[in-house]
């Protein structure tokens, strides 16, 4: 299996970035690439159908930045060989100028997927 050759392509709205996952026995793993300008609220809630994301992320970031702000105020922000442990309820948006590159092991079997 490789994230170079995926086995499914999620785009999210917009032209803003793509989901290739690939499924593994212990579940599936994605890489998303999340252009400048991708926001949560905009180009993947219109796909979720959910007020914030409802997805738990543990996730290593490649390259590019981005913010996290919890349901409950509480933020972060996240660069280049950063681990995060996300839990459900949260918006996010890249910070900058470069694509942010993102592999997750958790949470993204379901996500961007249309309901």
């Amino acid at each position: 299996m490789s994230l170079d050759s995926p086995e499914e392509v999620r785009r999210f709205q917009g032209d803003s970035g793509q989901l290739e996952l690939v499924n593994l026995d212990a579940g599936a793993v994605g890489r998303a690439t999340f252009n400048p300008g991708w926001k949560w609220s905009e180009h993947v809630k219109p796909i979720a159908g959910t007020d914030s994301c409802q997805a738990a992320h543990s996730c290593y970031f490649l390259s590019g930045r981005m913010k996290v702000v919890m349901d409950d105020g509480e933020e972060i922000e996240y660069g280049p060989g950063d681990f995060a442990i996300m839990p459900p309820g949260h918006d996010a948006w890249i910070v900058g100028e470069e694509p942010c590159v993102v592999v997750d092991w958790q949470g993204f079997a379901d996500y961007a997927k249309p309901a």
